[in-house]
């Protein structure tokens, strides 16, 4: 009897072994049905069966063989993301949803083989579609465990980000009442000082944390745009930077109109992180300059400081999300989660703008960013 009519014949009395096998997984099955054991195990087995009746040509095979076959049976990936999906929801870890599809391969080539009389070379093709069936299953059981996996720890994220803005605003507003009632003097007035800024930090950080979690649960960013002048946001923005570094001494050149329609809490959160990244990476913090130019439909603005450049190969990933600069690799403190480029880059495309660095140890580093004026 070839595979395909065997797993059809049979494939109740497979499941049923699935079933069993399904128990023994710990602590996970211990509270399972029948139901939630069995799960999508005959549809997988009856989609493979339908990928291996189907016919397949040598390099189709070969395609299939290393994931780049076009989809052939739909139903069979539907099945296995559904699978994937629900063992991760139930507690099965990865190792254990994919124990179960080696058990089935295992059961069904075993069952099989010890139903056969006289096997021919047909039968060993029929082996090599059913091993390519049960892998694609698997394939897409583990891609959807993965995801489910990725957003439960966003989810996870954006929870702990949003929980932790009430105790530092907490820690931030009781510093500030005791700033203004007290009078501190000496080691006292530093350690409040300390916790002021320390607190204006993490705040920072949760921010980011929360807008790197908005963006990977698919959300884009959102803006609000209203009319506004760049170059009052960049002067706000370094007062900030500077106000706790008195050696922070930047360079601002405004040229032309530089008002425009943007959202300015975004336009901030962009300002600063720029200003931010030269201060913190410059040779000297009294040597960067922030130029803003006004062009008849957009503004420039760019944010240059001498230091160590970039290095060629980190340009092309220096604003994906949780990229550390090479001193911080290197042991030297950490000042951020990584997010200041990503939330800058988020920044520019929400306001369907283009941002552009380039980096090297005569010229020093240069970042570009030019806004539409009205989006």
């Amino acid at each position: 009897m070839r595979l395909p009519d065997f797993i059809r014949q049979h494939v109740d009395r497979i499941v049923d072994e699935w079933e069993q096998f399904a128990k023994t997984i710990m602590p996970a099955a211990e509270n399972m049905d029948r139901v939630a054991l069995r799960d999508h195990a005959k549809a997988i087995l009856l989609a493979a069966v339908r990928d291996m009746v189907t016919a397949q040509t040598r390099n189709e095979q070969l395609a299939k063989a290393r994931g780049e076959g076009p989809e052939k049976t739909p139903s069979l990936d539907e099945a296995g993301a559904s699978h994937g999906e629900l063992r991760h929801t139930v507690g099965f870890d990865l190792v254990q949803m994919t124990s179960e599809f080696r058990h089935l391969r295992a059961c069904v080539i075993r069952l099989w083989v010890d139903s056969l009389e006289s096997p021919d070379l047909t039968y060993f093709q029929d082996m090599i579609r059913f091993n390519e069936a049960i892998d694609e299953a698997l394939a897409e059981s583990t891609a959807a465990y993965a995801e489910q996996v990725n957003r439960s720890r966003d989810i996870f994220l954006a929870i702990l980000g949003h929980d932790l803005r009430a105790p530092l605003q907490a820690v931030s507003m009781s510093t500030e009442l005791l700033l203004r009632k007290v009078t501190l003097e000496g080691d006292a007035l530093a350690c409040a000082n300390n916790i002021k800024h320390g607190s204006r930090h993490m705040a920072a950080m949760v921010s980011d944390l929360l807008e790197l979690v908005r963006s990977r649960l698919g959300k884009s960013l959102p803006i609000e745009p209203a009319p506004m002048d760049m170059a009052d946001a960049t002067h706000a923005a370094i007062a900030e930077a500077c106000a706790g570094n008195p050696e922070c001494d930047p360079t601002v050149r405004v040229v032309g109109d530089t008002r425009g329609v943007w959202d300015a809490g975004r336009l901030a959160q962009l300002l600063q992180n720029l200003i931010g990244n030269a201060l913190q990476h410059g040779a000297n913090k009294r040597d960067v300059t922030v130029t803003l130019s006004g062009e008849p439909d957009t503004v420039r603005l760019t944010v240059h400081n001498y230091g160590v450049p970039i290095p060629e190969e980190a340009i092309g990933t220096i604003f994906d999300p949780l990229v550390r600069s090479a001193d911080e690799e290197l042991g030297q403190p950490s000042t951020s989660l990584g997010l200041g480029l990503f939330i800058v880059k988020e920044v520019v495309d929400a306001h369907n703008g283009t941002i552009e660095v380039s980096s090297n140890e005569t010229d020093g580093t240069l970042f570009t960013v030019v806004l539409p004026r009205n989006i």
